[in-house]
């Protein structure tokens, strides 16, 4: 019996290496998946900005012409509005182009924490399953020492009731 019980130890620890690899290999998968997201996400990306610039800017820059000429009493002669409505319309393209930007950032920054916490996750989970071995061989020593008590009192009785 204690033969079996040093065998059960023995395959306890190529158990917890196992689940160390396992682990190992889920962090790479996890990171082989945030670059394809991000190989997905970053055209899409690029074309909002695009579209961003091409339609949603041209429309606020004539709508911001309309409603100067709205609100103005007196058309002037000066060239002044075209200039305006150009610095305008830039400055709202450059505020786009920032917000886009930044939102991609914080975008990929997500996924990072995400892979993080599941590698953290993982780690974890080895950690408490390597932290177990200890516990499952004294347990399988004892009942091992119980077995063999038992049979060896089982043993004796029988030895002296044998004529």
């Amino acid at each position: 019996m204690k033969a079996q019980a040093v065998r059960a130890a023995d395959r306890v620890g190529p158990m917890a290496d196992q689940a160390r690899e396992a682990a190992s290999h889920a962090r790479d998968a996890a990171s082989e998946k945030i670059i394809v997201a991000r190989g997905w996400a970053a055209p899409r990306l690029d074309a909002a900005a695009h579209s961003i610039e091409e339609q949603l800017a041209p429309r606020i820059s004539a709508a911001l012409s309309q409603a100067a000429a709205r609100i103005d009493p007196a058309p002037a002669k000066s060239r002044k509005w075209p200039m305006l409505l150009l610095v305008t319309g830039v400055a709202l393209g450059a505020a786009g182009y920032a917000l886009y930007r930044k939102n991609a950032d914080q975008w990929a920054d997500t996924l990072k924490e995400s892979a993080s916490d599941a590698s953290q996750w993982v780690g974890q989970k080895t950690e408490a399953a390597a932290a177990a071995v200890p516990e499952v061989t004294s347990d399988v020593t004892s009942k091992t020492g119980e077995t063999s008590g038992t049979n060896d009192s089982r043993a004796e009785h029988t030895s002296k009731t044998q004529p």
